[in-house]
C-alpha cells in the first residue's frame, strides 16, 4: 500500500546533487541518474533476454531495491563505499543501518518487499540480471562524468576517476548491450535522447521545490506503477509493460518539449495533433535508433499509454481491467494497464504539487492541479488504483 511517507521519501532523490565536489555546468540529481540506469538497463536487458539468471522482474525489483539503498547512502563517495564493500562484515552492517533507516517506510509495502529488499542487500552474487543493472549504473555515471569532465578537463581528481570509470568499462565488457553501445552510434544516441529528458523540467514556468525532470517523472510513476501492481496481483508480463509503460510514457516530449494540460486543452483538437505529430517524429527519430524488433514494444509503451491493452491473435485490443483480470492476465496476451499509469502519472503530479506547497511554495496554477487531481481520485477507485485512503492524508 502507498503511503504519504513512501512518496514523499521515494522524491528525496529529487533534492540529492550528484558530483557535488566538481564543476557542473548542469544540475545532476540522483533521481535522475537512478531514470537514466534504468533507461540504459532496459537497453542492456534487450540483449540478454533468455539468458541465464535474467528475468525482467527481477531486473526491475533490483532496481527499486538499488534506488532506496542510494537513498541513503547517497553521500558517501563511490570510492568510499566500494572500500567498505570490500570488507564483509562491515558492508554488512552498513546495509543492516540502511534498512532500519526506511523499515518503518517501507512496511506498509508488505512482508515479501521487505523481506526481498533485505535478502537483495547481503546478497553479493551477481547473476545476469544484476550484472546488466550494474553495467547500467557505471553507464550513467560514465555519461555524467563526460558531461563534467567537458566542463573541466584539468580539474583535480578528472583524470584518476576517468582511469577509474574505464577500468569499470572493462569489467562488463562480456554482456553484448556494452558492446553494443561501443560499437553503434544510433543506440548511444537512444540513450542521449533519453539522457536530454533530465534537463526538461516539468512545471516549468512555475517555481517549485525540489524541481523534477521529465526522465526522473518517468521513473516514480514506474516505480508506483510496478508497486501497484504487485499488490493487486498481476501477470508478470503485465507488471513488466506497466513499468516500462511508465519509464518511456513521456520518451515523445524529449521531440516536442514538456507541453502542458491546459496549453493542450486550450484549442478544440490540439492535443490530438499533438499526438499525432508526436507518432510521426517517433518514426522518423526515435525508432530508427534501436534495432526493429524493439519497435512494437517501444510503441506499447509510448503510443495511447493511459489505454488498457491486450494482444490477442497478434492484434491489440482495448478494454477494461475487470476484463483484463478475468481473460488477459496471462502473460502471452501481453497487457498493459493504461488506467493504472494514468492514475500513477497524476499521483506523481499531485506529489510535486504537495512538495512544493509542503516547502512553502505555491501558485494559482498548482493549487488549481491539485484539486483537479484529488477531486478526480480522492472518491473512486480507478481499475486497481485505489488511493482514495492516500489522497485522505495529502
Amino acid at each position: 500500500m502507498l503511503t504519504r511517507e513512501l512518496l514523499s521519501r521515494l522524491f528525496d532523490a529529487a533534492y540529492m546533487q550528484r558530483w557535488n565536489d566538481q564543476i557542473r555546468p548542469v544540475e545532476l540529481t540522483e533521481l535522475d541518474k537512478q531514470a537514466h540506469k534504468m533507461v540504459i538497463a532496459y537497453v542492456l536487458g534487450k540483449y540478454e533476454e533468455g539468458a541465464n539468471g535474467f528475468e525482467w522482474p527481477l531486473l526491475i525489483e533490483a532496481g527499486i531495491y538499488e534506488y532506496l539503498q542510494r537513498l541513503v547512502l547517497t553521500d558517501l563517495k563511490p570510492q568510499v563505499f566500494y572500500k567498505i564493500k570490500e570488507d564483509p562484515v562491515r558492508y554488512r552492517h552498513l546495509n543492516q543501518w540502511v534498512y532500519s533507516e526506511l523499515s518503518d517506510v517501507l512496511a506498509p509495502l508488505g512482508s515479501t518487499f521487505c523481506d526481498g529488499f533485505r535478502a537483495y542487500l547481503v546478497d553479493q552474487s551477481e547473476p545476469t540480471y544484476k550484472r546488466v543493472l550494474h553495467a547500467a549504473h557505471f553507464f550513467a555515471t560514465k555519461w555524467e562524468f563526460d558531461i563534467i569532465r567537458r566542463a573541466n578537463p584539468d580539474g583535480y581528481d578528472i583524470e584518476r576517476i576517468r582511469a577509474r570509470l574505464d577500468a569499470q568499462q572493462e569489467h562488463y565488457y562480456d554482456l553484448e548491450g556494452i558492446r553494443q553501445l561501443a560499437l553503434h552510434p544510433k543506440l548511444r544516441s537512444f540513450v542521449d535522447l533519453c539522457g536530454l529528458l533530465r534537463f526538461q523540467i516539468r512545471w516549468s514556468h512555475v517555481h517549485r521545490v525540489p524541481r523534477t525532470s521529465v526522465l526522473g517523472h518517468m521513473l516514480v510513476v514506474a516505480m508506483l506503477s510496478y508497486l501497484v501492481s504487485v499488490e493487486a496481483g498481476l501477470g508478470s508480463r503485465r507488471r513488466v509493460n506497466n513499468y516500462f509503460t511508465g519509464l518511456f510514457h513521456d520518451l515523445p516530449e524529449a521531440l516536442t518539449r514538456d507541453i502542458i494540460s491546459p496549453v493542450k486543452h486550450s484549442v478544440e483538437g490540439l492535443s490530438a495533433l499533438i499526438k499525432s505529430y508526436e507518432r510521426e517524429e517517433m518514426e522518423e527519430k526515435v525508432y530508427p535508433l534501436v534495432p526493429a524488433s524493439w519497435h512494437a514494444e517501444l510503441r506499447l509503451f509510448t503510443e495511447e499509454e493511459f489505454k488498457n491493452i491486450a494482444v490477442v491473435d497478434g492484434k491489440a485490443i482495448k478494454c477494461g481491467t475487470d476484463e483484463l483480470d478475468r481473460l488477459y492476465d496471462a502473460d502471452g496476451f501481453n497487457s498493459r494497464d493504461g488506467e493504472l499509469i494514468k492514475a500513477v502519472d497524476d499521483l506523481a503530479a499531485y506529489m510535486e504539487v504537495y512538495l512544493a506547497s509542503e516547502n512553502g511554495i505555491i501558485s494559482k496554477e498548482m493549487e488549481k492541479a491539485r484539486e483537479s487531481i484529488k477531486a478526480r481520485y480522492g472518491d473512486r477507485p480507478v481499475g486497481h488504483a485505489d488511493f482514495r485512503r492516500l489522497y485522505a492524508t495529502l
